[in-house]
Parts: C-alpha cells; structure tokens; sequence
C-alpha cells in the first residue's frame, strides 16, 4: 500500500501538500502526513500523482522531517556575546533583534549611504517568496547594493542563450524518446534523479546512453559507456564533434538552411579542429570522438544532456555554446526525444514578477551591483580589491577601478545561503566576516559556519512551516507548497521578518502589510501570458501543482522560433561580437591548463617539500552524494554516509607521490591549504583530483573545505565560479598506516 494510501483514511491524520525548495531540477512535489491532535508531521513522500515526481523523493529530501526536527535547529533569536566565529551568543526577545537591527542598519546608512548594506542570498530555497518575495521590496526600498547571483550557473546560461535564445529546451518526459542520450558533465543520480526513470525507459526500448565526465559517477556507473574527459575540455569535443559531422556531410542540411545562422562560418571553424587535435586536449582518443560525432550525427532522435558542473571553468560559457550548437547542426529538434537540456526555466521566463518584487522601488538610484563570487573582495577596506568585486562580466563592460568601488560594506544580511562554507576564496570570506567594522545578520535553520560570525542569527521556518510558491529548472510544472505545521518555536517565515524588519525601517508601502497566502494568490491571479493560461489559485490549492500551458509534446524548435535576435538557432552571434566575444563556438581553455606543464609553486608557500618535483592536478568539487550544497550536511544520518572529507586521486597520480590509499594528504595552493583522506581510484581521470562538498568548516580536520583553494577568478561568460578549474598540489601529511586504525574510516568513492 502508499503512503498516502496507508494515511488517507486515518481520521487522526492530515495531509498536506507542498514541494521541494532545494536547489534541484526536480523541484519534487511532496505529501505530508500531520498527527492533528499534536500538530506534528510523522511522514513525507513523494506525490504519486506528479509526472515527474511520481512517488519518490531523493534519499536527502525523503529524509526532511530529520532536517525539520533536528536537535540544533534554531528557534530563538540570537545575539553575538563572544568573539566573531566563536559561535557564543545568548537568546534575545524578537522585539529587542528586529531593533537593534534595524537602528544598525540606520546608522550604517546614514554613515557611509545605503550602498553599504550588501544582502547576500542564493538557493537555499528557490521558493519564489521565501527566496526573494518580500526581500527583494525590503532591498530595493532601502537602495542597498544589488547582488549579482552568479556562483551557479551564469556562465552556462549565457553561452546557451546566445545559442538557443533561453534557457529552454527538451521536456524531461522526452527523454523516454531518445535512441542516444549523452549526459553531459551531469550526476544524473546525484543532481536530477527523476530523470533517470525516463532515461531507463529509453534503454529498455533499445536506447544507448554515454555519459561524458571527468570521473566515473553514480550515473556514469549505472549508463552503457563512460567517456572519460579532462577537467574544462569539453568544448574542444564539441568542435570536433562538429568537424567530423560537417566534414562527412552528416548535418541535417535542411534544417540548418531554414533554422540556423552562420553555418558556413562555423564549417570554416571547426576546420581546423580535428579529432587529432582535440584528443591531445581532452585526453579521449581520437578514433573514439569520431565514432562519437557519427554516433550523434546519424542515431535518431538524440538527446543531450548538460547540467551546470561542465562550465565551472573558465572557458565554460563558451563550452556550453558550442554544445548547444549540435542539436540544430544534426536536426535533433525535430524529433520528439531530441535536443537538449541545460535548464528548463526559461520555459517559466514569461511570468510577471513585479507584483513580487517591485522594482519601482528602487525610483531613480542606481545601486552598484556586486559579484556575489567576490564576496572575499566585496569585504575588502581597499578600495582597489572591492573594485574588483563589481559585476562587469562581458568584455566590453569597463574594468572598474579603485574610484568606482563605492564605500566598504559595513552591513551584511544573509538568507538562504551559507557564504563561509560555499564561497570561493574562503580564506578572504572569513576575514572579512572578522571585521569589528562589520554588522552582519544571518537568517538560519541552524548555527552554520557563517552564523558563528554573525551579530544576530534569527530563526527562518523550513518548507513545512510556511507558504511558497516554486518554478522549476527541470520541468515545467509550477508548483505551490502549503504549510503542513506550525513554526517551531520563534521560527519566521523570510518573509515574515523582512516585514518586520520594513515597519522597523519605517517603510509603510502597502507591500510591506500583505500577508503571504494574498501575495501569492495576486501573483498567480495576474498572469496574462498564454503560458500560465489556466492555472489558477484554486487549481494549485486542489492540485499542488500544474503544468505550463505548453504543447504536448513540447517540441520547442523543431521549426526553429528560436528566442534568439534572429529566431534562429545563431551558430554566429552578432550579439556576441557586440559583448565582445568571439561569434562563432571557439575553445576557451581552463586556466588550469595553460599552467600544467609548470613545476613553480605559486605563492610564497613552503618550497622545500618535496612535491616541488611534481606537477600540479586540477581539482574539482562536485557535490557529495548526500549533501546539497552546504545544505544537509549536518544531517547524522548523511554525515555517516559520507564519512569524511575526501579527495580521489587517480593510481598514476597518487605512486609518484607515495599517497597511498586512507592516508591524510594537504591540498593547497597559493590560496591556502585543506587536509583531505586520500581515496586512491581510477574512478577520476589522470591530472585530476576530485574533492566531494560541502563539508561545514566545523566538520573538517583542519576547520577548513576545499573552497579555502577554490578562486574568486570568473568565468569567461557571466562572472560565474570557477570551482572546477582550481590548481593544486597534493602531498602526504600522515600515512594510513600512522593513523590509529580507530581514527580512519575508509574513502567514499564516486559512485560508491
């Protein structure tokens, strides 16, 4: 029997239905079960109804209620009473937190101007009011310094929009059409488990699936063939790709000549990229990228794809481009089960937000705008190193210079992220959440590694106790999630404390009085556009969910009206020459690479170990499987499960430099150093080393994760992080056998 079936004619049970706020492409729909006498939920599932969810939750969300109840979970304001990252704080009365922030804030701005308060926020719920609903007016009202949302996918997403137009493409339902399906530098398993269902439903009707990543996932594991590939090559794979399909005239001509633009341009490209070539950058033979171009080019239809990890370089703009450029190449958009995939929320582009956020708000001010990357620089008191934080992330964007930095940021409000364990350039994060100078407010489930550096910690309520409503980035349902129970203890919605915080500013616009059932009832009643066309409040209260008024099939561009300048799919983009870039799909290496074949060490770090004789090895940090971001990683249960902090080092690797397999190794480079247990593996591709995240600072050996190395250096589209384009070295500090065998636990390795 389900779950529901079990619950839902139990008199003393409520079910309540809601969706996932985590940062997935799932965006699952879930049901809750609700004890009515003590107002307490007993169980959560999957919704069987939901197309894409169909009854199963990843095994981090199947566990939320652990998360919802645990032991740390914070239900009190908190007031810093020790020094900052001691941790040391004592209870406080709501009240005496919302005013004391509020008369900080004040001060700051009448001190130094509102541009001097930073919010810093992410995807610690996508929720489109917990995450920025009442937040967004609060910020806009005040003038406070925007913040560029860059540390995900910005370099991916622009690529593919020059390409493609938006992030659109196939539906996830499709992919049960596919006769070859490339998953692309994505952890299927790990990241976007409800599409593997479809993915196994082409196989079984005879499909192939080749999964293109640097180490051998869960997914790669669990597919029909792992290419292995180099850290940041993957757009010299597409070009040759290309060179082989156009060089053996197996292009979809037709469709090129009615749907695309710059064909004859691009041919003239990727002349020059053989598989030769490219085999001695992306370490895949030579014979094997063209069995894979003919593969793509004559197996129909064929599906790719992509997912954010693969542009986490510096060239990975430009390398999601050329990508996306190979569907149209072979006409794979024209069959139900072709295309690609990189996000589906361009699908959700047209809805109007600005009964949400309210822009007007702002009235004629032109905040600057900050890299959320360059948090370490943000924080900086000089003013050339926070010019460096500005957003400026086309080439023809001004350089900003010291004069343009605008003044130190003395007051930082943090929601719906973790800035100390996710950021890059931790080292420079965490002196600048030191500052004495520094008035930091942190809204939390828990007491996080950046919580401990706050002046006031304010409890937020999880999915379960508030309303929200969700788009997804992996379909194309919308989704509205009910609150299932009371708040526990003082726990607030986001939403409820921007409020507060708004009367206590003396901000009386009418948006700062609505409550959030009316909020979210005015946004969904005032969509216009043909796309929400039939989903109303009342649907998404009886329904949970709905999907977007699209065709079905939804078969975008299988007669181009592509949302590009032209309409077409732009294989050479006269926006792109206008931003300063290369028109045409080029190779923009990873800036690892440029410096492989150099044994220098970088900084002023210790020079008589000796590793010096070694060359460096690229890292990369993928997510740990039972971790999302820094999300869950306090969670017992995924804390066994993981085990320890890792990194995997290829055989090859690891013999030269006498690591053996348990022993603890430093990681470090010019940024600083992370004490890590080696697990030897060929699961990881020679040159590379592979450390799973995100570890809390105060869960690791040293009180430090692999972002203390990772830059705050952007990519070449976006601004984006560069988290998997890192040099390091790596070196024994305690051999396996020198360990207490009760100390060490054996490595997880990727797809363990």
């Amino acid at each position: 029997m389900s779950k529901l079936g079990h619950y839902a004619h139990d008199p003393a049970i409520a079910i309540v239905t809601g969706a996932c706020p985590h940062d997935c492409p799932d965006t699952c729909s879930w049901q809750v079960a609700v004890d009515r006498a003590t107002g307490r939920a007993v169980d959560l599932w999957g919704m069987a109804d939901h197309p894409i969810t169909q009854g199963k939750l990843c095994g981090k969300v199947d566990r939320y209620l652990e998360r919802t109840y645990h032991r740390e979970r914070l239900t009190t304001p908190l007031k810093r009473i020790g020094p900052k990252g001691s941790g040391q704080f004592i209870p406080v009365t709501w009240e005496e937190a919302i005013a004391a922030i509020a008369a900080n804030l004040q001060r700051v701005i009448a001190a130094h101007s509102p541009e001097a308060v930073l919010p810093y926020s992410y995807a610690g719920t996508m929720g489109l009011l917990q995450g920025e609903g009442v937040a967004a007016p609060f910020f806009n009202k005040m003038g406070a310094s925007r913040l560029a949302r860059t540390i995900c996918s910005e370099a991916g997403g622009e690529g593919y929009s020059y390409t493609i137009g938006a992030k659109e493409g196939m539906a996830a339902e499709d992919y049960a059409h596919a006769r070859l399906i490339l998953i692309w530098g994505s952890n299927t398993l790990t990241s976007n488990l409800h599409l593997w269902p479809f993915i196994q439903q082409a196989r079984k009707a005879g499909g192939w699936v080749i999964v293109i990543d640097p180490a051998n996932t869960r997914t790669a594991q669990a597919a029909d063939e792992w290419v292995a590939i180099r850290p940041g090559a993957d757009g010299a794979l597409a070009l040759a790709m290309m060179h082989v399909i156009i060089g053996e005239g197996l292009h979809d001509a037709d469709y090129v000549a009615r749907y695309t633009v710059g064909f004859d341009a691009l041919a003239a490209r990727v002349q020059e990229w053989t598989p030769e070539r490219a085999a001695t950058i992306t370490g895949i033979p030579a014979g094997r990228i063209r069995t894979l171009a003919r593969e793509y080019a004559t197996v129909r239809p064929a599906a790719i794809r992509i997912n954010y990890g693969l542009q986490r370089h510096y060239g990975g703009g430009m390398a999601v481009r050329a990508i996306a450029c190979l569907p149209a190449l072979v006409g794979a958009w024209r069959k139900q089960g072709g295309g690609i995939q990189l996000s589906s929320s361009g699908a959700f582009r047209r809805l109007n937000a600005t009964t949400l956020y309210h822009p007007e708000l702002i009235g004629d001010r032109n905040p600057r705008t900050i890299n959320m990357n360059r948090l370490g620089d943000a924080l900086s008191l000089a003013p050339a190193q926070r010019a460096r934080a500005l957003y400026h992330p086309r080439p023809v964007d001004p350089i900003p210079t010291a004069a343009d930095a605008g003044p130190p940021v003395h007051a930082l409000i943090v929601y719906n992220c973790n800035p100390a364990a996710v950021c890059p350039d931790q080292g420079a994060v965490l002196d600048g959440l030191r500052r004495a100078d520094l008035f930091t407010v942190v809204l939390e489930h828990f007491q996080t590694d950046t919580a401990d550096y706050a002046d006031y910690v304010l409890p937020a309520t999880t999915q379960l106790e508030h309303w929200d409503l969700h788009r997804a980035y992996g379909h194309t349902y919308l989704s509205l999630n009910r609150p299932a129970i009371e708040p526990l203890g003082q726990s607030l919605p986001n939403s409820e404390i921007f409020r507060r915080l708004a009367a206590a500013m003396g901000y009386d616009e009418p948006c700062f009085r609505v409550q959030d059932e009316e909020i979210l009832r005015t946004l969904v009643e005032r969509q216009r556009h043909v796309t929400y066309q039939g989903i109303t409040w009342e649907r998404l209260l009886r329904d949970g969910y709905a999907r977007l008024n699209l065709p079905d099939p939804y078969l975008p561009f299988a007669e181009g009206n592509f949302p590009t300048p032209s309409g077409k799919c732009e294989f050479y983009s006269e926006k792109m020459a206008r931003d300063g870039y290369d028109p045409l799909p080029t190779y923009a290496p990873p800036r690892w690479q440029a410096m492989e074949t150099s044994d220098e060490r970088l900084g002023t770090g210790d020079f008589s170990s000796p590793v010096s004789n070694f060359s460096s090895l690229v890292c990369i940090s993928p997510p740990a499987h039972s971790f999302l971001n820094s999300s869950f990683a306090n969670v017992d249960r995924f804390i066994r499960r993981e085990r320890q902090p890792v990194v995997q080092i290829h055989p090859v690797d690891a013999a030269p430099r006498r690591i053996g397999d348990g022993d603890r190794v430093r990681v470090w480079n010019e940024r600083g150093s992370v004490l890590l247990t080696a697990a030897v593996t060929e699961d990881i591709v020679p040159g590379a080393v592979l450390a799973p995240g995100i570890w809390w600072l105060k869960q690791s050996p040293d009180g430090r994760n692999i972002n203390q190395i990772t830059p705050q250096d952007e990519t070449d589209m976006g601004g984006s992080a560069m988290f998997y384009d890192v040099q390091v070295w790596v070196e024994v500090v305690t051999p396996r056998a020198a360990e207490q065998p009760e100390t060490m636990e054996a490595p997880v390795l990727a797809g363990a």
